[in-house]
């Protein structure tokens, strides 16, 4: 079984994206009941007010003493016995700042990195059933089953897609030039982005496709397809089933590989003088 948060700090090595700890202290002043924080977008915040005389420690709880703006990095102190923070009070909030991406953030980016890098593909498992014949489950690749040496593939495939969304962000900005001759190339960040992404050697992609085509896996990995026949009595498709193994004893099962074409439907209206369901 994968390891999400293994995957989470390979993508965050990968990126730059690291969380970091952080310690603030606020001085109570009888004025202020809001406080800016040192970092923005926080997570796992632990909050607690300590009073000098008598010396005493209290241990706040979210949305009963205080409101976070996790994203903003703010926090509101609404319990009126600290709102606002008195004399002799002192505010510590420590926590971690989640950097750009948010663990939630990344899981999301690690879904679609699975469905992508394991499409169509399934795991076989060979069984004896209760009665005593052997049958094969084909279950499709997930992170729970997902092979160990493709685990560094999925976080590349995320990592280009958080890339992406950085990318994305960075093409509305617009090189600055002024008339005192200052020039501040606000659209290298984009293309370094984009480097990083498609260069064919050094880039995440070019990584990604090397390691998948060595392994054969992936969306671009070489498949072998059925080809479809059509009958020259019927003029139907003759049915195709899934191979087998020898000593497979279950049923077997059909196949409807996609068929692509040019052919459009006739929309004339006209009957047709075969007989349906037989021919024609």
């Amino acid at each position: 079984m994968a390891d999400t948060a293994g995957i989470i700090r390979r993508i965050r090595n990968e990126i730059g994206d690291m969380q970091s700890p952080f310690l603030d202290t606020y001085l109570g002043a009888d004025e202020l009941a809001s406080y800016d924080l040192s970092e923005t977008g926080v997570t796992q915040v632990i909050a607690k007010v300590t009073t000098s005389t008598p010396p005493a420690t209290v241990d706040l709880t979210p949305d009963t003493d205080y409101v976070l703006d996790a994203n903003e990095g703010r926090i509101v102190l609404i319990n009126p016995a600290y709102s606002p923070l008195h004399h002799g009070q002192t505010l510590i909030v420590r926590g971690v700042a989640q950097g750009l991406f948010t663990d939630a953030d990344l899981e999301t980016y690690i879904g679609d990195a699975v469905e992508q890098h394991a499409y169509g593909r399934s795991a076989t498992t060979r069984y004896r059933d209760a009665h005593g014949f052997i049958r094969y489950d084909h279950e499709p690749i997930t992170l729970e089953n997902l092979p160990v040496v493709e685990e560094p593939l999925v976080a590349y495939l995320a990592a280009i897609n958080c890339l992406w969304t950085l990318a994305t962000d960075a093409a509305t900005d617009i090189d600055i030039s002024t008339a005192e001759g200052t020039f501040v190339p606000r659209t290298q960040r984009y293309r370094q982005l984009m480097q990083h992404i498609g260069d064919a050697t050094t880039g995440l992609q070019g990584r990604y496709n090397t390691l998948a085509q060595q392994l054969n896996v992936g969306l671009a990995r070489i498949e072998m397809f059925t080809a479809r026949r059509v009958s020259r009595t019927t003029n139907r498709l003759v049915p195709v089933f899934t191979e087998r193994e020898y000593d497979d004893s279950s049923m077997p099962r059909r196949l409807l590989p996609p068929i692509d074409g040019q052919e459009y439907d006739d929309e004339s209206g006209l009957p047709s003088p075969a007989y349906p369901g037989l021919w024609g």
